[in-house]
């Protein structure tokens, strides 16, 4: 149920709760046509995907004009609930899958985002630079940034860098080896009590992105 998300966000405009309502009947509809959400997922759908979502606004409030790239959105996760929740934002929701730009242009035309733009191509071939980069866990971590990097711009606007920031479960140890202490985890537990969340992380790597270069001492 959508009051899961006002538990958390009790500051909502009633536009945004009025959006935020919409959007798990028409997912429903779209789920009977096209399996955009796990059929088990679809009775969690405020929990599994448009909190975990708003997790990164937690961590971070856009400021207005801020842009922000959504690589490997699926069905529009992270980008269409953080869209909802910051309107002065830019969010730009890109995915290889025409179906599933199909449904995520949908959404937003029918829950009235204005702040939404869509793009139906692979994340290696977007140019674009971006004040932030966010994803679900679409590939490994080094991967990610060895496609995302070059889209990450210069000039900061928010008071975070811009960075990448990416949604992830498990043990991110390994993957983060060659970021070293560059790279800031946060456990989305600490934001939201429910047991879905307990392995669950933010994981936030600030521009510059440089792998980890350890001296020659070893330090």
């Amino acid at each position: 149920m959508v009051e899961v998300v006002l538990r958390y966000f009790p500051e909502l405009s009633q536009k945004q709760v009025d959006q935020f309502t919409k959007l798990k009947t028409i997912y429903q509809d779209w789920n009977s046509r096209i399996n955009v959400i796990s059929r088990k997922d679809i009775n969690n759908f405020y929990i599994h995907h448009v909190l975990h979502s708003l997790a990164i606004a937690k961590f971070i409030t856009f400021s207005p004009g801020t842009n922000v790239l959504d690589v490997g959105t699926g069905g529009g996760f992270p980008g269409i609930p953080l869209a909802i929740m910051f309107p002065a934002a830019g969010f730009t929701l890109l995915d290889s899958i025409e179906k599933k730009i199909r449904v995520v242009s949908s959404v937003s035309y029918q829950i009235g985002l204005k702040n939404v733009n869509t793009l139906r191509k692979r994340a290696e071939e977007e140019k674009t630079r971006y004040d932030f980069v966010v994803s679900r866990a679409v590939s490994e971590i080094p991967e990610f940034v060895k496609l995302t990097g070059k889209n990450i711009g210069t000039v900061s606007r928010n008071n975070r860098p811009n960075g990448i920031i990416y949604l992830k479960g498990g043990d991110t140890g390994v993957e983060l080896a060659p970021y070293h202490d560059r790279a800031v985890i946060v456990d989305i537990k600490d934001y939201f009590v429910e047991p879905f969340f307990e392995t669950k992380k933010i994981v936030y790597l600030p521009f510059p992105i440089l792998p980890f270069s350890p001296s020659p001492d070893g330090c």
